[in-house]
């Protein structure tokens, strides 16, 4: 027979392996508290998406007013609306594709060194469209 601790430990174990891999797996979308308001939600581990009711135009020199005062753009396309930026020691890249004349969609992409590292890419995406509204 198995003493009681051991197998309550192997039990503990089970469960937070298989929640760490369902964590990490990237199946499940993810809505974010703290961009409900702004309509932001997490695509995959490493992305977060929106939409803004402004032009491409002035969407992308918000994202460039906010990724030169984070860190170091590497990158812009402002016709094709792509920044490229190390932030916070996470590769970081803004795609911004205008859909219709007031509505832009806002994608945020930020992994550091092979892993994903979606809190850059939410804070990021927040403080563009902060930076929308003021």
């Amino acid at each position: 027979m198995i003493p009681r601790s051991t197998t309550a430990r192997n039990l503990t174990l089970a469960v937070g392996v298989l929640c760490a891999s369902s964590c990490l797996s990237g199946c499940v979308y993810l809505v974010l508290g703290s961009l409900g308001a702004v309509g932001g939600y997490a695509v995959s581990p490493d992305t977060v998406e929106g939409t803004s009711s402004r032009d491409a135009e002035e969407v992308f020199d918000a994202a460039y007013t906010v990724v030169n005062i984070m860190g170091n753009i590497i990158r812009q396309d402002k016709k094709g609306g792509q920044l490229e930026a190390i932030i916070n020691n996470s590769r970081v890249n803004i795609s911004i594709l205008q859909f219709s004349r007031n509505k832009t969609k806002i994608s945020v992409k930020a992994r550091r060194s092979f892993f994903p590292n979606i809190s850059t890419a939410q804070d990021v995406y927040v403080k563009i469209v902060n930076q929308l509204n003021e």
